[in-house]
Formats: structure tokens, C-alpha cells, sequence
């Protein structure tokens, strides 16, 4: 599978501005997010280096910042792997999303202008056509897109990057859950966000928001309901 480059990130600004250990990181955080490593799936530090055609000491700093990050845990001889959701966990990322993609909601619906909700809108328009054609990775990357997209006009860089790792935490078991049940199990609200947006209507937003949340999560929790 072709995992999408991060959104923020296109291959050429990123060859010309990154120093490779951020190029390694980039790559192999958004095989993390997209699910390209499963969740309970060890790899070694020489496969990941052989994979990502890069050195040692770029792939261990990628290792080690993604660790921090939560996204990886070490098993031990030279092993790394994607963590595995606990129920708990799930109940822990819900409270937390809901927090902090709420209040970025509500602040990027003051803010944002006619022209940067048509961007967001024709996002969505292109996730719309992922979910209908079954297209798994491209719902991945254009659902990640939609939300750091809007995280982005809240002009609160602090939360916006608090938001973005937790999505590390969870993005991996959206894949094995579109895997088992397909795409069509993830309808969003992302029209009720968008409608909150034309009308400037924080609570609104934010309200669309904490139910997109609520319900993806839960569609986690009942996809990954048989191996807890």
C-alpha cells in the first residue's frame, strides 16, 4: 500500500527543507497514522531502516520521538511496535478529543472566511467519494486532512498539536476497523460542521464536532470490541 504523504508535507518541500532524520520521521509517522503498521505488529529497527531506505541514526531518532509521541512502544530486542487500544484507552481518548477538537472547533468558526471553508468543504467532497468507493487509504489521509485542516485555523498551535498526537494513539485502528467493516461504517459529521461553519455558529460547530467524535470512536470500540 501507498500510504499519502502527510498533508502538511508534499515530497518536494519536504526533500528541500527537512533534514532527513525529519524526513524519516515524517514517513514513518505516517505509516503509524494510516495504518500501514498494524496494531501488535513488531518490526525491527534493521527492517524499518531497510524500508525506509534510510540509516541507522535517522530511524532510531524517529524511533525515539515517536515513542515520546506514544505512537510506538519498544519490545526489546531491537523491536518496535504500534500500541494496541484498550478499552480504557478508548474512554481516555474520547474525553480528551472532546476537549480539545471542540474548543478548536469553536475557535476556528470565528475565524475562519468564506474561501477557507470552500477549501474544507471540497475536502470533504473528496472523502465523500473515498467512503462511496471503498477507497481505504484515501478516507484515511482526506478524514486526517479535514480535521487538522480546521485545527489549523484556531490559531491555538498548543492544542492543535495536543489534537494531532492523539490521533497517532487511535489512527491505526481506524485502518484495521475500515479493514474488517469497510469505509460506509464511518459516516461523519463533517455537512453539520461545515453548515456551523457558513453560519458562524460556534456552539454549533462545536457540537457537530463532539458527535463526529463520539461517533468514530465508538465505531472504534465496536470494530476492536473482540480482542479486548
Amino acid at each position: 500500500m501507498n500510504v499519502p504523504n502527510p498533508p502538511s508535507v508534499s515530497p518536494a518541500e519536504g526533500a528541500a527543507k527537512l533534514p532527513a532524520h525529519e524526513l524519516v520521521y515524517q514517513r514513518l509517522r505516517a505509516q503509524i497514522l494510516f495504518g500501514e503498521l498494524a496494531p501488535g505488529q513488531a518490526v525491527t529497527i534493521q527492517g524499518l531502516v531497510e524500508a525506509l531506505d534510510s540509516g541507522m541514526t535517522p530511524v532510531r531518532e524517529a524511533i525515539r520521538r515517536l515513542i515520546s509521541d506514544g505512537a510506538l512502544v519498544f519490545q526489546g530486542n531491537r523491536r518496535v511496535s504500534v500500541p494496541q487500544l484498550r478499552a480504557e484507552d478508548i474512554d481516555e481518548l474520547v474525553y480528551a478529543r472532546k476537549t480539545i477538537e471542540c474548543e478548536l472547533a469553536r475557535r476556528a468558526a470565528t475565524r475562519m472566511e468564506a474561501a477557507e471553508i470552500d477549501g474544507l468543504e471540497e475536502l470533504d467532497l473528496a472523502l465523500d467519494k473515498a467512503i462511496a468507493t471503498g477507497d481505504v487509504a484515501g478516507y484515511l489521509a482526506l478524514n486526517y486532512q479535514f480535521h487538522t485542516t480546521l485545527n489549523a485555523q484556531s490559531d491555538a498551535p498548543i492544542l492543535a498539536d495536543l489534537a494531532d498526537r492523539l490521533w497517532l494513539r487511535f489512527g491505526p485502528s481506524l485502518r484495521v476497523v475500515c479493514g474488517r467493516f469497510g469505509t460506509q461504517s464511518f459516516p461523519d459529521r463533517h455537512k453539520d460542521i461545515l453548515d456551523g461553519l457558513r453560519k458562524k455558529d460556534a456552539d454549533l460547530v462545536a457540537l457537530a464536532m463532539e458527535r463526529d467524535v463520539l461517533q468514530g470512536m465508538e465505531q472504534v470500540r465496536a470494530g476492536l470490541t473482540p480482542v479486548f
